[in-house]
């Protein structure tokens, strides 16, 4: 069951972060007051839909015997997990609290192909900052999964 969950919960993470994400949501999601906030709210509000009718339909076509309360569980956990790395100075300023404590660095690290302030370019794409994002966001998709399977009948 955990293997279903986990890949049908990665799957809707790939389509729903990056083909349902609007372009607007992926450029003013770490934007500072409500406006930021508010497209953040959108983007992981579309993306949980999205997770969750993958959930819904690998549930019926497997015959998983989810819990329909640990499966809700599962994905406000992960929305929230989710929301709060998306915010982007959140992340940031872990990778910048590992950087002088754990694992020295990885606030470099997030800032790695970073573009010039002479481009458009959406900082979070193809760069340590975008890879930290998504290492984070599958990092809680698999304890997603392993709550999404707690009570499964």
């Amino acid at each position: 069951m955990f293997a279903a969950v986990f890949a049908a919960l990665y799957a809707a993470h790939e389509v729903g972060d990056h083909w349902a994400q609007t372009h607007a949501q992926a450029c003013g999601k770490g934007a500072a007051g409500w406006s930021g906030r508010l497209m953040c709210g959108k983007h992981v509000a579309v993306l949980t839909v999205v997770k969750a009718a993958a959930l819904m339909l690998a549930a019926l076509v497997v015959d998983l015997p989810v819990n329909p309360l640990a499966v809700a569980a599962a994905l406000a956990v992960d929305a929230v997990s989710h929301y709060w790395a998306d915010r982007r100075t959140t992340l940031v300023a872990l990778a910048d609290w590992l950087g002088r404590t754990v694992v020295p660095g990885k606030g470099d690290f997030a800032r790695l192909g970073a573009p010039r302030p002479d481009r458009d370019d959406n900082p979070t794409l193809g760069t340590g900052a975008y890879a930290l994002d998504q290492s984070w966001h599958i990092g809680w998709l698999f304890l997603a999964a392993l709550l999404a399977c707690l009570g499964a009948s």
